[in-house]
């Protein structure tokens, strides 16, 4: 009896009770029956240890504290986790298998109310939070295990701390989403309640700890495998709740990790019908919005509108006005945001095209293209790109866009700017030389011949490319042709571009070009001259029919004792 009593007023040491729990846990991984119910088991005994951990710096775990009892509860409930290990692991179940099943529920409850207690000890101010100490992070090539424990740490201190504990617990969290991929998996993956955590976070009635949320959950949107989980926990709701009455800071990382969850278009739905995208229309519209968050608020509307029935939603929103006063705004980024958004809701659309002509987008585009501007080369590229979307495929907008002077500083950053820029010119050019005769004439009016003919040199493939296909389309054009023969350099450069042995060349536009320009006696008299003729016959001996046709061509003609057999292959 004495000895029972002894036995009774003996308390377990923190040590000691945290050597218990890693025993439990440790020795429950082998057990095969109830699987599910000891990783619970296991779960919370981490979590108790976890925030017991948190605590035991600097405070008082006498007989009479609070904490104290607690901890011998939890020791208790843990020794009973261990009886029942041995039972589980003994196929005889002892005393039955409903039994077995029955006290490991009792066990798991009674490990659910020690965490509620610990919380509940937090809450009462009796612990000294400021000593808790997080756990070390795992150096560089630590184990996949080491690595779950220390999240699992961590989300054991975002479940049970306090205000100061889960800030720094999820300062700790984001370090590690940020660097390393595997880190998100195991929050995704391994964690049984690790997002929809973090999204209840964003919903703490804190904007700290919701601002600190909001980066990891940015951070797993940054993964495509991983989106899934935040939409199926519910993530967009509190997002578009903190774009709407959230702080600043709260606002942008709301915005961010938005505008990654949206890259994938299967979640738009899931934005448009929170109320999202009336919200982002207003933040574009706001001129006291930050930079930083008209830009995400423009990246997002623009994977949205990928969606039709959203787009047409933005339309009746009024998406076009706003969108134009943020093509003429002084702050360059939003600029490029705003002339990108208006060319993807354009692009395929005449109907809307007319819309964002008419609402005065040329004149904008015409202002970012001006030589005289000291707009950058992504502001120019992308006033390049959205001329074609929002303008090529109608007369109308094509003559006003060529009665603004858009040929001239086409030309010009053909001949001028830099290379990124000259590239996204010579698109437009190509695209031009496919539109219509008069845009061909203008062209060659204008002076592009000369430089398109300069780029056939270019070390790029892809600008070797596009100059062939744009001067392929011009020289169809008679007067055009004339101007390109006047160069005797014109023809030599197609014509030994032609040699078999150049694998980095299309041939299926220069030799069209060819065709074209036999078509005159100037143009048949320069292909004769011209030393790499040898290339053309070599591509009639090798039976490509376009070769073989211009042959055919030229030998209607005088220089038939020139060229002998190969026609009549």
């Amino acid at each position: 009896m004495k000895s029972e009593m002894k036995e009774k007023e003996e308390e377990i040491s923190l040590c000691q009770a945290l050597e218990l729990f890693d025993s439990v846990i440790s020795s429950s991984y082998s057990i095969q029956f109830f699987p599910n119910k000891w990783q619970l088991i296991r779960d919370k005994l981490e979590q108790l240890r976890c925030g017991l951990t948190a605590v035991a710096d600097g405070n008082d775990f006498n007989i009479n504290s609070e904490l104290s009892i607690l901890l011998q509860a939890a020791a208790r409930t843990a020794n009973e986790a261990r009886v029942l290990a041995h039972r589980s692991s003994d196929e005889s179940y002892n005393g039955g298998k409903l039994l077995l099943r029955s006290d490991l529920d009792v066990v798991t409850a009674k490990l659910e109310l020690h965490i509620k207690q610990l919380t509940e000890v937090y809450a009462s101010g009796i612990v000294r939070h400021s000593q808790a100490i997080i756990l070390s992070r795992p150096s560089a090539g630590s184990s996949r295990e080491d690595m779950r424990f220390y999240v699992k740490d961590l989300f054991s201190r975002l479940k049970i701390g306090d205000l100061e504990m889960r800030t720094r617990a999820l300062a700790a969290l984001n370090d590690i989403l940020q660097e390393d991929e595997k880190y998100v998996r195991i929050v995704v993956a391994e964690m049984a309640d690790g997002v929809s955590l973090l999204v209840r976070l964003l919903e703490a009635g804190d904007m700290g700890i919701a601002e600190e949320a909001l980066l990891a959950v940015s951070a797993i949107a940054g993964f495509d495998a991983f989106r899934g989980a935040l939409v199926t926990a519910d993530a967009v709701v509190p997002l578009i709740q903190i774009l709407e009455t959230g702080s600043e800071l709260g606002k942008e990382r709301a915005a961010q990790a938005l505008k990654k969850l949206t890259e994938n278009s299967d979640n738009a739905w899931s934005v448009a019908a929170q109320g999202g995208v009336t919200t982002l229309l207003k933040i574009c519209g706001d001129v006291d919005s930050s930079g930083e968050l008209i830009r995400s608020a423009c990246g997002i509307l623009k994977s949205l509108s990928s969606v039709d029935e959203i787009k047409r939603f933005m339309l009746e929103e009024g998406a076009v006005p706003i969108f134009m006063r943020l093509s003429r705004s002084k702050e360059e980024v939003s600029q490029i945001q705003a002339i990108e958004f208006l060319a993807a809701i354009a692009c395929g659309d005449d109907a809307i095209k007319e819309v964002v002509v008419k609402a005065g987008v040329v004149e904008s585009l015409i202002k970012v293209l001006d030589p005289n501007s000291h707009y950058s080369s992504k502001a120019r590229e992308a006033a390049l790109r959205a001329s074609d979307a929002c303008c090529f495929s109608s007369s109308t907008s094509m003559n006003l866009l060529m009665a603004s002077g858009f040929l001239h500083r086409v030309l010009f950053f053909l001949r001028n700017g830099e290379i990124s820029v000259q590239e996204s010119a010579l698109k437009v050019a190509s695209r031009l030389c496919g539109l219509s005769e008069e845009a061909k004439k203008a062209m060659g009016d204008a002076g592009f011949i000369p430089e398109l003919a300069k780029l056939l040199d270019a070390r790029s493939f892809e600008v070797r490319e596009l100059a062939a296909e744009a001067i392929c389309g011009m020289v169809s054009i008679q007067r055009n042709r004339r101007k390109f023969i006047q160069d005797d350099q014109n023809v030599n450069r197609i014509l030994q571009l032609l040699n078999l042995e150049e694998k980095t060349v299309t041939k299926k536009f220069l030799l069209p070009a060819l065709m074209s320009l036999v078509e005159s006696s100037s143009g048949r008299k320069k292909i004769m001259a011209s030393e790499y003729v040898k290339h053309l016959e070599k591509l009639a001996e090798a039976d490509v029919t376009v070769a073989k046709k211009i042959v055919k061509k030229l030998s209607s003609n005088r220089f038939l004792s020139t060229l002998t057999g190969i026609w009549s292959s």
